[in-house]
């Protein structure tokens, strides 16, 4: 398979490049700091930014899906970036896209007319985050692609323990956490089985 990752250098991302580079699958990387990069053999690597139109696309150019692992890193990165990669995916028919998200854009459970950041239902007590991942979640609604967002509640670093639960659209009852490693691994089964099209995924121990 061939696959774009982006944010490969991130916690999430670097667990995924190395689970896709394991099964031999063709990687191409978009990253601005290739020298982060856990992992360098057998991955094509495109240095630059993702808010540049231009180098998206030719990122984009020649995959079979998309895996985005990008952090919202207290920016307006993936509100920007995400209606020019819908565009480049469209122009070079990529219709799969698998992203990390948050567990704050799920519906609540509390109160399910809105989402978890919204309600109650949550403690944290900005909600930049949350919103950035929403816009996410509402361009890829929007589009004709098969997107599936994974949505993980509170993330400690940590190696997978191959036992979670997930729910559609919800977050997990009484979930607390999920490991990295378990996230990634989630997102990459996903990848490989196609499921939960056009979904959102809580993911939770």
């Amino acid at each position: 398979m061939r696959i774009l990752l982006l944010g490969a250098t991130g916690r999430v991302g670097s667990d995924i490049l190395k689970l896709a580079v394991a099964d031999q699958h063709e990687i191409k990387v978009l990253v601005r700091s290739p020298e982060k990069l856990e992992i360098k053999e057998n991955v094509t690597i495109i240095e630059g930014n993702v808010l540049d139109e231009e180098t998206l696309d030719e990122a984009v150019q020649g995959v079979d899906v998309i895996v985005s692992a990008l952090s919202t890193d207290k920016t307006t990165t993936l509100s920007e970036s995400t209606p020019m990669l819908i565009r480049a995916m469209e122009k070079h028919q990529v219709k799969r896209i698998i992203t990390v998200g948050t567990a704050g854009i799920l519906n609540s459970r509390i109160e399910p007319s809105l989402y978890r950041f919204e309600s109650s239902e949550s403690k944290r007590k900005t909600t930049r985050a949350a919103e950035e991942h929403l816009s996410v979640f509402k361009a890829l609604s929007a589009s004709e692609l098969d997107w599936t967002i994974v949505c993980p509640t509170y993330l400690p670093d940590g190696a997978p323990k191959g036992e979670y639960r997930i729910n559609e659209d919800a977050l997990p009852e009484n979930g607390r956490e999920i490991t990295v490693g378990d996230t990634a691994e989630f997102v990459y089964q996903t990848l490989l089985t196609n499921k939960h099209l056009k979904k959102r995924v809580g993911i939770a121990y």
